[in-house]
């Protein structure tokens, strides 16, 4: 795999992240972004569901392990390493070995009564104090008295970044991702940057985790017989399937993987591209890209190259499966009576045609169906096929037999209950791992989602239009009737003009979106005044435009917000944040906000979402 191709890999892995990053002012390192990088680095974990529970406390023992995987030491810890050195951690305990390495590297101490107290909380001075001591300042450069010269300290080398604890305060999951990205890019006693120590890049204050993932990472490989051809042990591997915590169980025949023995991880995809290979691009002789079912993918491999080349097996016209990597590129091509791809999902549109896939060898051309669908993988495929028209809106499978795509309608399958808390159970049954939901609504409109964004949520009525069952009798299809409200778009309107003179009916109004400013004019008059609004679209048009609710908040923090009147409110995990001042209303980071100087207002959907109610913007001014 090339450099290119490599850095795109990377890029993927830190998802939108990265792009906060990179818009983001020199050492002004977003959330998501700390987030991703120490989840990669297994510092930090979810749990089997790939759940980071990130407003948990944190243990003495949770954070030992912590340290040790942010320390030269983190492949040390192996069976049998642990040992009896507190009468409350015996030599079984999970803990046992990461703290006998601590203590025997001086990062941490026991209590006079012989205990270690692995159960008990991590207060904020604790946790400094610890990790002061694994980047080698000992209490000769300390100034003052515990814990006073330890918070002082960790303070002056950064280990405080992006944190509002106070002393005394336990540490939380999410506290202890700012603490330990801190600790990789602040300087040890000898003046080196920490993660500089362990191999890491780290550039104004950033882990350069993209030249990290390429350094080491292998592949993209296709399984063979379901098996991965791995060079190292399986024995304590992370796995990712999907983008979600998996293990290696859970491959498939043609599953696309790739591993990096430095980290012991291993990423596999089981993401596919069935339809008519409609055409290649720039040509046959040297293809860089391919159009299957109306979408375009970059070809990722020499061997997809070579498939898809004069010289290869497949031709225009031929119905094929695209297996593609991690980057979205193409991997290789099947012959699609070799897979048995299925897709489920909602027509966007369905129209007769006469020009249709007539792309094969003989050129000539057939009328056909030419119906685009949006489906669960959150994917718009154009699926050339024979049979009638479906109404923009019909459920929809699509399937192919025999290298012929096959679409047909589909009947409301509902289903009422409560998502679990964790997003795995929903009325009984379990979620599959690679679960694909889609959130949609009337007009057409559709976004993908993931179980956590439904996690707690009562489904109801019409909340479900569909869903199915895999061979293990787990949901693996779920089809939603604007439950989230995430098919809208959250803009903030700064100026909104409307009225009726005579018969003639005329608005505009001018919003600010994710920081660019744009205007919607028309003869449609809308109910709307400055604030936050959702945008609601129906064949790329404005269909409606509607009034956020606004709430004063006292503090925000990364997942919740305390409004004045007491409440908590859940922020959108793409809250927009604004600051207004004298040159006007800008885009910000929701840190540069959140230190107590400035009034903040918070605009929710109040639509009655299933699981709505979540402030999409906040505006901020100085006090």
């Amino acid at each position: 795999m090339d450099m290119k191709h490599v850095h795109r890999l990377a890029a993927l892995l830190l998802g939108a992240c990265l792009a906060l990053c990179l818009a983001a002012p020199v050492g002004a390192v977003s959330a998501s972004a700390r987030l991703e990088t120490i989840q990669a680095l297994g510092i930090m974990t979810g749990d089997e569901n790939g759940n980071m529970n990130l407003s948990a406390s944190v243990t003495r023992a949770e954070f030992v392990k912590m340290m040790v995987a942010a320390s030269p030491y983190k492949d040390s810890v192996g069976d049998g390493y642990g040992a009896s050195l507190f009468k409350d951690v015996k030599s079984g305990h999970w803990a046992s070995g990461y703290i006998k390495l601590a203590v025997e590297q001086e990062w941490v101490t026991g209590y006079v009564d012989g205990t270690f107290r692995p159960d008990n909380t991590i207060t904020l001075e604790e946790g400094c104090t610890a990790l002061l001591r694994l980047l080698g300042y000992g209490s000769d450069s300390l100034t003052g008295s515990y814990p006073t010269a330890q918070l002082s300290k960790a303070k002056a080398v950064g280990l405080l970044d992006n944190l509002s604890l106070s002393q005394g305060e336990t540490l939380t999951r999410q506290d202890c991702v700012s603490l330990f990205y801190n600790l990789l890019t602040a300087e040890n006693s000898a003046g080196t940057v920490y993660g500089t120590t362990l191999g890491y890049t780290v550039t104004n204050g950033e882990v350069d985790y993209s030249d990290l993932v390429a350094a080491g990472t292998k592949g993209p490989f296709v399984a063979d017989g379901g098996e991965l051809d791995l060079p190292f042990s399986t024995s304590d591997v992370t796995v990712y399937y999907n983008g979600a915590l998996s293990d290696l169980s859970a491959v498939e025949e043609h599953d696309v993987y790739y591993y990096n023995e430095n980290l012991r991880t291993v990423w596999i995809y089981h993401d596919r591209a069935s339809g008519t290979l409609t055409a290649v691009s720039p040509s046959q002789a040297a293809p860089t890209s391919v159009t299957v079912a109306g979408v375009s993918y970059d070809i990722g491999t020499s061997s997809a190259a070579y498939q898809l080349s004069s010289q290869g097996s497949f031709s225009l016209g031929d119905v094929v499966t695209l297996l593609l990597g991690m980057n979205g590129e193409v991997v290789e091509v099947l012959d699609a009576r070799e897979d048995t791809a299925v897709y489920y999902g909602v027509v966007v549109s369905s129209e007769r045609s006469g020009s249709s896939s007539s792309t094969g060898s003989s050129g000539s051309a057939s009328v056909q169906t030419v119906t685009q669908i949006a489906c669960t993988d959150g994917a718009l495929r154009t699926v050339y096929h024979s049979g009638g028209q479906l109404s923009a809106g019909r459920l929809a499978q699509v399937s192919y037999d025999g290298g012929e795509a096959a679409v047909k309608g589909l009947s409301t399958r509902a289903l009422s209950g409560t998502v679990s808390g964790d997003g795995a159970r929903l009325a009984g049954y379990d979620l599959a791992d690679d679960v694909a939901i889609l959130d949609t609504d009337g007009n057409g409109n559709y976004v993908r989602i993931y179980p956590s964004r439904i996690a707690g949520t009562r489904l109801q009525g019409a909340d479900v239009r569909y869903y199915s069952l895999d061979k293990n009798g787990d949901i693996d299809q779920l089809i939603l009737y604007e439950v989230t409200g995430d098919t809208y778009t959250y803009a903030y309107v700064t100026r909104a003009e409307g009225g009726t003179s005579g018969l003639s009916s005329s608005g505009s109004y001018t919003y600010i979106l994710n920081g660019e400013t744009g205007t919607i004019t028309g003869s449609a008059v809308y109910n709307v005044s400055a604030g936050g609004a959702a945008i609601g679209y129906s064949g790329g048009q404005v269909e409606s435009l509607r009034q956020l609710q606004p709430v004063e908040l006292d503090r925000a923090g990364t997942l919740t917000a305390r409004g004045e009147d007491g409440e908590d409110y859940v922020l959108d995990e793409g809250v927009q944040v604004l600051l207004r001042d004298g040159r006007g209303l800008y885009a910000v980071e929701l840190e540069e906000v959140t230190g107590g100087d400035y009034v903040l207002t918070g605009w929710y959907d109040a639509f009655g979402f299933s699981a709505g109610g979540r402030i999409r913007l906040i505006v901020a001014e100085e006090k």
